[in-house]
């Protein structure tokens, strides 16, 4: 089943030494639940890439040695400056469509031909310096690359091992800068907590 396929690629990220490693922790029955609120960035293993669209969530479960629970991003909700209606989790596959990754320059042959170009045009007035420069189109192999690093940071789905590590994903296309509070809900098989982070 495609769902069963999906899961096994999410891995989560591995979870840090404790839940005071965090910035807020709390119990939801025997289960401690950790999280960061990291904003428009999207941090994975080796980059951190951003997204004008989402505000992320770093959390992580931990509970008894040999415990387990069954976990899902639909557990968790974000209450953003106090409105009343929290922001539901959503799933990885909303996200890569908006990613940038900051440190990807577009392949140095086509900012080479770009500027051949510009001196080729001539007065043609076609490059009127107020202009917005071109859109910048990531291949689609990039693009993939990224959706894919993003996927196997995610949270994890189903019964699983504790501790589990992973992000959770909100729409927010505010800046971070209007956000005066943030509130990580948990309502799961655990039982229910409220995290206030640091936004």
């Amino acid at each position: 089943s495609t769902k069963a396929a999906q899961s096994a690629e999410i891995q989560g990220i591995p979870a840090r030494a404790t839940p005071a490693d965090y910035q807020a922790h709390a119990k939801a029955g025997t289960v401690t639940i950790a999280a960061e609120f990291i904003g428009h960035f999207v941090r994975i293993p080796d980059s951190t890439l951003t997204t004008d669209d989402y505000i992320a969530v770093e959390t992580a479960l931990f509970g008894d040695a040999d415990g387990r629970i069954k976990l899902s991003p639909d557990n968790f909700s974000l209450r953003v400056n106090g409105k009343k209606a929290p922001l539901p989790s959503q799933p990885y596959g909303m996200v890569t469509g908006s990613l940038k990754d900051p440190d990807w320059e577009p392949p140095a042959s086509s900012s080479a031909g770009a500027s051949k170009s510009k001196t080729s045009l001539g007065g043609g007035g076609q490059n009127d310096s107020n202009s917005p420069p071109p859109p910048v189109h990531i291949p689609i192999e990039v693009q993939r690359a990224m959706a894919q690093k993003v996927q196997k940071a995610s949270l994890a789905e189903g019964e699983r091992a504790l501790p589990q590590a992973g992000l959770l994903f909100f729409q927010f296309r505010g800046k971070t800068s209007g956000i005066r509070s943030v509130e990580l809900i948990y309502n799961g098989p655990a039982g229910q907590a409220t995290l206030a982070l640091q936004p």
